[in-house]
């Protein structure tokens, strides 16, 4: 039975389901230390774990990890370039702040780059992309079903990688990535207050995949229209409550 929302999505039974999640393999990122390293700091920066506002060693994430030094390194350097964390000579790293007020303005720079790479993947993406982008609709569906926010982020930012690679123009994908950064922090860290937070968000990224499978340009950059106006009405709403 399809979703009442995106009639074209079939939830699969546990074992497709299954089958789905290992094809996720086809477009993660080279498995690098230093890869692995930036996937969980920039998770536990997402949920939290890492608290805005403090330090945390370079020594105790590497033991956390179980990961050397050198690639949790390189991975702190990517994720300082992204502005999630600043790092202080002879103090360690400081998890940066959430600026709320500066998330009006990193939308309205994401909506221009993110309405291009949309046009772009849907009109440059391969078939076995495009399968991705229909099983990834998939998954992001049931993770929102299952209030599983923590899946859900990790599909989010599947969907934002093969997005960019599906678009062919690294330049725009890499100016978007500390934008992107910005504005997940502030919305996993602040979707819990709207109730239908996780199912809205899931049914307007799931059209623009839905549309970049289909390769329609039109509807993807009007899919990914809609998804940028619930974000902004979302940091909107989310900025009135704290005043």
């Amino acid at each position: 039975m399809g979703h009442p929302e995106n009639p074209e999505i079939q939830i699969p039974h546990q074992q497709q389901a299954g089958e789905l999640q290992q094809a996720a393999n086809r477009f993660k990122p080279v498995d690098t230390l230093a890869e692995r390293a930036y996937i969980a700091i920039e998770e536990m920066i997402m949920t939290a774990q890492l608290l805005p506002n403090t330090f945390v060693s370079e020594l105790k994430l590497s033991e956390d990890l179980g990961i050397g030094r050198t690639p949790v390194r390189e991975a702190l350097k990517r994720l300082e370039a992204d502005g999630l964390v600043v790092i202080v000579p002879s103090r360690g790293i400081l998890v940066t702040e959430v600026d709320l007020k500066q998330q009006l303005m990193v939308l309205e720079v994401r909506r221009e780059l993110e309405r291009l790479i949309a046009v772009r993947a849907a009109r440059h993406s391969t078939p076995a992309e495009r399968q991705r982008f229909r099983e990834l609709a998939v998954l992001m569906q049931q993770a929102a079903a299952n209030k599983d926010s923590e899946q859900f982020m990790r599909y989010d930012q599947e969907f934002n990688r093969l997005l960019d690679y599906a678009a062919r123009n690294p330049i725009a994908s890499k100016s978007m990535r500390p934008l992107r950064s910005m504005s997940r922090r502030f919305w996993f860290q602040n979707y819990s207050r709207q109730e239908e937070s996780l199912d809205k968000g899931a049914q307007t990224h799931i059209a623009v995949m839905l549309a970049v499978a289909d390769g329609n340009a039109e509807a993807a950059g009007a899919a990914m229209d809609a998804l940028m106006d619930y974000v902004d009405s979302f940091a909107r709403s989310t900025l009135r409550e704290f005043g």
